[in-house]
């Protein structure tokens, strides 16, 4: 953590360390000025006129003055100090955490134990980032006490070592019960999710309209306030074990300190001290006391909330499985022959059923292949694995005769353009909306401008009050939200925006009109230049148009060949289209 603080800001780490050592030493100068103040104004008290020494008077009480002042200025600057420092910290942290996500395969974004870790990584990082400062607060402290400590020795050691002894009890009280709220914390992690969750859907403009019309509100705050309250009675239950300990171990270092400050009185009225010394000895003790007991609990607070970093950290040390090769071969562009399936096995992790099995599949360049299928035949699969979100358990995926595993994954990606039926729906402008199917051309409103006329998404533009510059949604500023056969335009334009050698359309039409679908596939026909195309739909009007239909079942090929081939045929195409073609009779 100390190395990532340094490099938010090597000028700002070292400032605060430099104002922390200022300050470290301030406190006991402090008390030895008021100790030589008092033991002049005692010496002097009985002179009628002022005596020489008056001089030496006054100049302490100069400096008492100076060291208030800087006091006050220091600790104005501290405060400045560590706001920049930590702003610039939790920025690092937000940007650690999602450039290391985007790294990650999709595989550990699906599993419930890595969300757990994103979780506590997301609210502890964001959370504790004022743990350095901490850490900064305890070296400070660390510093004032032992300065102090010198000075105590110099007239009774075993002060200070009865001090010590009478506050450990509270700093192993502490550990202990930080100890156990972490333990406490991790457990709950998935409650704490599903609360989180239930706190988003029942809030937001996306699942209002359902939890309206459904009468769902009621059943909403009921799930939130169960998985609540489990949660609140277990912190509950630890608030108050802890409440009653710690009464107990504060009141033993209570009892140790004014032990051993009726020991200073007595020896001052004995004479064995002076009133200077006393004011010196009670001032350092009272201070050494809060001292060392915000020390001590500070030291075990802190490697308390280290736990809870230990789950960021872990997060970071995540490593993807899915990597492109030490030596990569670049993608074939364009695709002169095919994109081949071979024998290619595929279950999802933690199941035994298989999503694929010897599949054998090809898309010749320049054709467009359409799969159908019942849900769970291995559709969208086929497309997670021609990007490269998941890795075949068996056989191989090639394009013209290379394997998807030789190339860069960024390069492979760069050249599939892919839209999913829960495409996003980006908080952003309807320009840059577009643009995030080739991000790199954010600059270029003219290939922008070219992408939505081809998916059909200029018409939408146009009716916006500031066109591409429009936010869309209602999260942001100004925002118009769009239908959902309008926003589906917006993302089938990122397709045309992404210009990619193979063009992956899942379930893409499914909220435009039957005219606009049409208009969809006429274009994609038109526009596809040599370039492979391979669509999912259930609606056989779409599918029918395609150079090949793919049937799908248990993730095999059942049949394969041209809308009147599979007609002909009589098969399960054949029935699917029968059953849909009724429904329109």
């Amino acid at each position: 953590m100390f190395r990532q603080l340094w490099q938010c800001s090597p000028a700002l780490t070292l400032a605060s360390l430099a104002l922390r050592l200022v300050q470290a030493i301030q406190p006991p100068l402090a008390l030895y000025v008021a100790k030589l103040i008092v033991d002049g104004v005692i010496s002097l008290s009985g002179h009628a006129s002022p005596p020489a020494g008056s001089g030496s008077l006054q100049k302490w009480l100069g400096v008492e003055f100076g060291l208030i002042i800087l006091s006050d200025l220091t600790s104005r600057t501290v405060a400045l100090v560590d706001g920049l420092l930590n702003e610039r910290y939790i920025n690092a942290v937000s940007v650690a955490l999602m450039e290391h996500a985007a790294t990650l395969d999709l595989a550990q974004f699906e599993s419930s134990e890595l969300q757990d870790l994103l979780e506590r990584a997301r609210r502890q990082a964001s959370g504790r980032n004022n743990l350095l400062v901490q850490l900064f607060n305890i070296g400070q402290t660390a510093l004032t006490a032992v300065t102090l400590v010198m000075g105590v020795i110099a007239f009774a050691p075993w002060m200070v070592l009865v001090l010590i002894v009478g506050l450990l009890p509270a700093a192993a009280g502490e550990a202990r019960f930080n100890a156990e709220a972490y333990r406490l914390m991790r457990a709950k992690t998935a409650e704490r999710r599903e609360m989180e969750y239930l706190r988003s859907i029942g809030s937001s403009a996306e699942h209002a309209k359902e939890i309206k019309l459904f009468g769902l509100g009621g059943f909403l705050v009921g799930r939130f306030r169960a998985a609540a309250a489990t949660v609140l009675e277990q912190n509950r239950r630890l608030a108050l074990r802890r409440f009653g300990w710690s009464s107990l171990f504060a009141a033993i270092g209570s009892l140790a300190y004014y032990g051993v400050y009726v020991v200073i009185v007595h020896d001052t009225v004995n004479g064995q001290f002076s009133v200077g010394d006393l004011t010196f000895l009670s001032g350092s003790f009272l201070r050494l006391h809060g001292l060392l007991s915000s020390l001590l609990l500070g030291i075990t607070q802190t490697a308390g909330q280290v736990q809870y970093l230990d789950d960021f950290f872990a997060f970071l040390d995540l490593r993807p499985v899915i990597t492109s090769a030490v030596v990569t071969r670049p993608f074939p562009s364009p695709i002169r022959h095919a994109i081949r399936f071979r024998d290619v096995g595929f279950r999802y992790p933690g199941t035994n059923r298989w999503a694929l099995r010897h599949l054998d599949l090809s898309i010749a360049a320049g054709e467009t292949v359409a799969l159908v299928g019942e849900n769970g035949a291995g559709k969208t699969t086929i497309v997670k694995l021609l990007t490269r979100l998941y890795e075949p358990d068996e056989g191989e995926i090639t394009v013209d005769g290379v394997s998807l595993r030789d190339m860069d994954l960024d390069d492979v990606r760069a050249h599939i353009g892919v839209i999913f039926q829960d495409f996003v729906r980006y908080s952003l402008t309807a320009g840059e909306n577009i643009a995030v199917g080739r991000i790199g051309a954010l600059a270029d409103s003219a290939r922008i401008v070219a992408a939505a006329r081809e998916g059909l998404a200029d018409g939408v533009v146009g009716k916006l009050p500031l066109g591409y510059d429009q936010p869309l949604g209602k999260r942001v500023a100004k925002g118009r939200d769009l239908s959902g056969g309008e926003w589906q335009k917006i993302a089938i334009s990122r397709a045309y925006m992404r210009d990619a050698d193979l063009l992956i359309l899942d379930e893409p039409t499914s909220a435009l009109d039957a005219r606009a679908e049409a208009d969809v596939f006429e274009r994609m026909r038109a526009l596809r230049h040599g370039k492979a195309a391979l669509v999912i739909s259930h609606r056989f009007s779409t599918v029918r148009t395609a150079d090949r239909i793919v049937v799908l079942e248990h993730g095999q090929v059942l049949e394969s060949g041209t809308h009147d081939q599979l007609l002909a045929h009589g098969g399960r195409y054949a029935e699917l289209f029968a059953l849909q073609a009724a429904g329109y009779q």
